[in-house]
């Protein structure tokens, strides 16, 4: 009996979360509209099951603003959990308790008042130290960018905050946020909250070691090569790395723009435990900034397709030597969304290798030609290590062949979203190897190019085509968890998030089981 109580409580509350998403973004031009609120009832709902840390951020906004727990209870608990497991963690490498409880007091007695509270109101969340955050310097994993002060929130932080979310700290990153492992020579290396002999990922991987150990119910992050999808794949949470425009991102610290190619293939996301939750984050952060000149009102839900909807399983090229638990792994996510009513064919995907390979070549001769020098004076020695792996793959360009590559863009962003129109989403790995050791990018240059080409091919070659793609845990292996891929077309992370929720509810939340080995 209690466990259908239970299994109702959470229906309605995913049911909720789905109609105050949809009441959000059904009207015309509604992400350009003014976050998202809700109005406070005076009806008391009854307080989600365990500790308010392990709660979702759905079943924390609906119990603060229900009044079954207050903000400040809300976040005493998260910090508390944050101090008993981060200092073995270093995943929050900014603590903002202080700051935190006083936003919590602060929150409660605006909730006392009545009228409308915001989607996230007292919600606690955690930032990525390389996005600016008023009155901090924004390091991005190095210490000659003490100077680098933030003179005000960046545009995702600003939209968590108007939406009630409280900050408790801020998340490790490595060397300006280029590595897919996390470790800098400010704060050390992070280790992942399911084993410590294998890496959080990087580059949002103190975001992914944080969200999964119960530190803070959202994430944020950000993604150029995979640095969302990557670290979430390694602890067992969900994401989406948005389409590029979805949310807005601008760093007023910053000496310089960035330069064009890697602001179209970068974008700014949440990680969460639950997917539920990962589609309220993308709601509030994908909110207008005027400071973002590429940000696009397109609304959060798009056309439903034709029924049932066809998913292409990507046949994985012959060079990629497939680990028989990624591949056992891959057949299982196929099979819940065939239970769930999808119909999956393996089908071959329009030429991932030549879409890495553009990848490849665009971000590392513009980062050659734009930030290298600057980069390699105030780096260490493990982070040229591997840069230099990364380098490995690449082509040298001259202008004319850097024309030619971009010109190839394109050519592969139409090829995909042609192939979109008979398959809406595409089920991809997210590595097809296990979780590499926690310095597996400082070896040599061969297994960094063995790691981005060999293994997360399928991860860093959606990002030139800016394409939206979740990540959901399907399995755990060994105490190690297996994340697979949802790749939609342009604008419709709405369809990759419907894929990875119909998995994520016959796969259930993989943290509860991390949880009890931690404990």
């Amino acid at each position: 009996m209690a466990k259908k109580t239970a299994t109702k409580k959470k229906s309605a509350a995913r049911k909720s979360a789905k109609t105050s998403s949809k009441k959000a973004v059904v009207r015309k031009g509604a992400a350009a509209a003014k976050p998202a609120k809700t109005t406070v009832k005076k009806v008391a709902l009854r307080r989600p099951r365990g500790p308010a840390w392990q709660w979702s951020a759905v079943d924390t906004a609906a119990a603060i603003r229900s009044g079954s727990i207050s903000a400040v209870e809300t976040v005493e608990a998260h910090l508390a959990r944050m101090h008993a497991v981060n200092p073995r963690l270093n995943a929050v490498v900014v603590d903002l308790g202080e700051e935190a409880l006083k936003s919590a007091h602060a929150a409660d007695k605006q909730r006392a008042k009545g009228g409308e509270l915001g989607l996230l109101h007292g919600v606690p969340i955690t930032i990525k130290e390389n996005v600016d955050y008023e009155g901090r310097p924004n390091f991005n994993g190095v210490p000659a960018n003490k100077d680098l002060v933030a003179p005000s929130d960046s545009p995702v932080v600003r939209n968590l905050k108007k939406a009630g979310a409280i900050v408790l700290g801020l998340t490790n990153t490595p060397e300006f946020s280029f590595r897919g492992f996390t470790d800098n020579p400010l704060h050390g290396l992070t280790l992942n909250p399911w084993d410590p002999n294998i890496t959080c990922g990087g580059s949002s991987g103190g975001a992914g070691s944080a969200v999964a150990a119960g530190i803070g119910t959202i994430a944020h992050g950000n993604d150029i090569g995979g640095s969302l999808r990557w670290p979430a794949h390694c602890n067992g949470v969900a994401t989406i790395k948005p389409t590029q425009g979805r949310i807005p991102a601008f760093n007023g610290s910053a000496v310089t723009e960035r330069p064009m190619l890697a602001h179209l293939m970068s974008a700014q996301g949440p990680l969460a435990r639950h997917v539920g939750d990962v589609r309220l984050a993308l709601e509030v952060m994908s909110q207008r900034d005027p400071r973002d000149p590429w940000w696009v009102p397109a609304p959060l839900v798009g056309p439903k397709p034709k029924r049932p909807i066809k998913v292409a399983l990507a046949k994985i090229p012959e060079d990629m030597a497939v680990d028989p638990h990624v591949a056992a792994a891959l057949r299982q996510a196929a099979d819940h969304l065939e239970r769930s009513g999808y119909r999956v064919s393996e089908v071959e995907v329009p030429d991932i290798n030549g879409v890495w390979q553009t990848w490849c070549d665009i971000i590392t001769n513009e980062t050659v030609v734009m930030q290298e020098a600057g980069m390699l004076k105030v780096t260490s020695e493990d982070f040229h290590k591997a840069w230099n792996g990364m380098k490995t793959k690449a082509n040298a360009l001259d202008l004319p062949a850097w024309m030619r590559a971009t010109a190839a863009r394109n050519g592969h962003i139409r090829a995909w979203q042609l192939f979109f129109e008979e398959y809406p989403v595409v089920l991809a790995p997210t590595t097809v190897k296990p979780t590499p050791g926690p310095r597996d990018d400082t070896v040599s240059a061969e297994r960094v190019k063995e790691i981005f080409w060999g293994e997360i091919r399928f991860i860093s070659a959606i990002n030139v085509l800016g394409l939206p793609g979740a990540v959901v845990p399907v399995t755990v292996h060994d105490g190690q968890p297996i994340g697979v891929q949802l790749i939609a077309g342009r604008y419709r992370e709405d369809l990759a998030l419907d894929a990875a929720a119909a998995i994520e509810k016959r796969a259930g939340v993989l943290t509860h089981q991390l949880w009890k080995t931690m404990a």
